[in-house]
């Protein structure tokens, strides 16, 4: 099967010994697959904000393209134009934007910004410099009000300026194909790529999902309730994975995000499996 894109997040690690780590050992196994890029996080209200930075210096000085993520969350506008200001000088040509997650104990009041919001600021301070990534949610973001309400402001994002989208992780391919539909039918027409969560902790999976508000079917939750060992359940997990993506590909999905959570063995392994069916 030919892959036509594939990209790997990445989060930041907290120290120097954890970035070389990332760097000389993860990213350079993944980048023996030839992604089109990775993209690296930005914790709660900035909370990463120089560890995503140094992240991404580092890893486009090992000769990677890197994209960093950036959030309104919390930042003041001063801040995010320096970051814009020094990932152009750096060469940085694709930025995340995202509102952000609410850091905790903070209350809502902080966030009276949005994506839509941060696109409009990048687009009027960098113009058309940087391909714009926001996120989608086929599932219906945890925060909104209803399915129309998500969809309309997604658009939003998309009219603001966005340039692609890269999805919230799912396990059910109908999800994405019924949520293309509707994309189809309120005239969106940017690439959107499904986002990939390889399976090989259930318990961090189950944490994960329900912060996230990313349904984990019933059958996958008794399969993987079977698998005592890691490695089976690893093994599991590489081919209910790869079982989605080689359906997203029949759906038509432009490529492939993988949420690696900075390790590269599960996602390899799916992405070999991809490139020889």
């Amino acid at each position: 099967m030919s892959l036509q894109r594939i990209s790997f997040e990445f989060f930041p690690p907290r120290d120097d010994s954890g970035r070389t780590k990332l760097v000389e050992n993860v990213a350079a196994k993944l980048g023996t697959l030839k992604p089109e890029y990775f993209s690296v996080t930005y914790g709660a209200g900035g909370s990463t904000r120089d560890g995503t930075r140094q992240t991404i210096m580092s890893l486009l000085e090992a000769g990677h393209q890197a994209v960093p993520h950036l959030s309104i969350g919390s930042d003041d506008k001063p801040e995010l134009v320096q970051l814009l200001d020094d990932y152009k000088a750096a060469g940085v040509k694709h930025i995340v934007a995202l509102r952000g997650d609410q850091p905790s104990g903070m209350g809502s009041g902080r966030f009276t910004h949005n994506a839509e919001a941060l696109v409009k600021l990048v687009r009027e301070h960098s113009g058309d410099h940087f391909h714009l990534v926001v996120a989608a949610y086929p599932e219906v973001h945890p925060d909104a009000e209803s399915a129309q309400h998500d969809l309309t402001f997604f658009k939003r994002k998309v009219e603001a300026g966005a340039n692609s989208a890269i999805t919230q992780y799912f396990y059910c391919p109908e999800a994405y194909a019924r949520f293309m539909d509707r994309c189809a039918a309120a005239n969106i027409d940017i690439p959107i790529y499904p986002g990939i969560m390889p399976i090989t902790n259930a318990e961090s999976l189950f944490r994960f999902s329900a912060k996230a508000g990313a349904d984990i079917p019933r059958w996958l939750r008794y399969g993987m309730a079977e698998y005592s060992d890691p490695d089976e359940l690893t093994k599991f997990g590489v081919e209910v994975v790869t079982n989605l993506c080689q359906r997203l590909t029949e759906l038509g999905a432009p490529g492939l995000h993988f949420y690696t959570l900075n390790r590269w063995g599960a996602t390899t392994r799916i992405v070999e499996n991809l490139k020889s069916a």
